[in-house]
């Protein structure tokens, strides 16, 4: 059986309200921290002079692909980097910029890897591999920890990042 296609498609949630409070100057400079299907950074880039800049930011692959794809249009306006937001200050200041005019971040899993089985989010698939990671060079995958780790550190990551009061019982 071949392998089914999954098309990074994306509907960004609060579209409007996240532009409007963005309260975009065409000639500034924003950071969409979480550049997923680039539906963002798409209306982003779309408000933005020539002398505007949008640096879209995501850590997944197949995001930067269709990152790519659907903000090539815009040029020099747009600089895409794969990487993790939490590096977004190392990012901006390596590229001589002292500060920007807007930040957003769309958190969260999208439905392109929710989706796609062989991404491992899915919990539909039975056959599906664990992996769960948003970036495909980190080296430990969820079936690693699952497996791996002790009873003990397992409880504290369900307690600490899940927020789960039922850890111990998990």
């Amino acid at each position: 059986m071949a392998e089914e296609k999954f098309e990074f498609r994306h509907k960004s949630v609060l579209l409007r309200e996240c532009i409007d409070n963005l309260n975009i100057n065409p000639d500034g400079i924003y950071v969409d921290g979480t550049m997923g299907g680039a539906g963002h950074s798409f209306h982003i880039a779309g408000r933005l002079s020539d002398k505007g800049r949008l640096i879209a930011i995501d850590q997944d692959k197949d995001a930067i692909e269709a990152g790519q794809e659907r903000l090539s249009n815009y040029g020099d306006r747009v600089t895409i980097v794969r990487s993790n937001y939490s590096f977004m200050k190392e990012i901006v200041r390596g590229m001589d910029i002292d500060g920007v005019d807007g930040i957003l971040h769309d958190l969260g899993v999208s439905s392109y890897q929710l989706d796609n089985p062989q991404r491992g989010f899915t919990y539909r698939e039975e056959d599906a591999p664990l992996d769960m990671r948003m970036d495909d060079r980190m080296a430990v995958t969820a079936k690693d920890i699952v497996n791996d780790y002790t009873e003990n550190e397992l409880r504290k990551i369900i307690k600490n990042y899940g927020e789960d009061k039922f850890a111990p019982q998990i």
